[in-house]
């Protein structure tokens, strides 16, 4: 199935802005992220820390609502899907 994942910020430095991803049915978020960083050191540590968890400042969205942190490793995605990876966000 295709998901597509949406990045922004520095994100999109390091993956590009928007990627189409062909995953098994029944990917979670948390395996789906581990497909988008391919294998390549870099990318992965931007995204998961030495425990193989996805940094709780974070901001993943699978079709625009917020995903919290215990549903990574359950929450299954659907064809069609998207997931957003978003820097965290601070102002005033």
């Amino acid at each position: 199935m295709k998901i597509r994942v949406r990045t922004f910020a520095r994100y999109s430095e390091l993956f590009g802005r928007e990627h189409a991803l062909e995953v098994d049915d029944g990917t979670t978020i948390h395996a789906a992220l581990e497909v988008l960083c391919g294998g390549e050191d870099e990318k992965r540590e931007a995204l998961f820390n030495e425990q193989g968890s996805v940094y709780g400042y974070i901001i993943l969205l699978k079709n625009r609502a917020r995903v919290e942190r215990d549903d990574l490793h359950t929450l299954a995605l659907q064809d069609g899907d998207e997931v957003a990876i978003l820097p965290p966000v601070a102002g005033g």
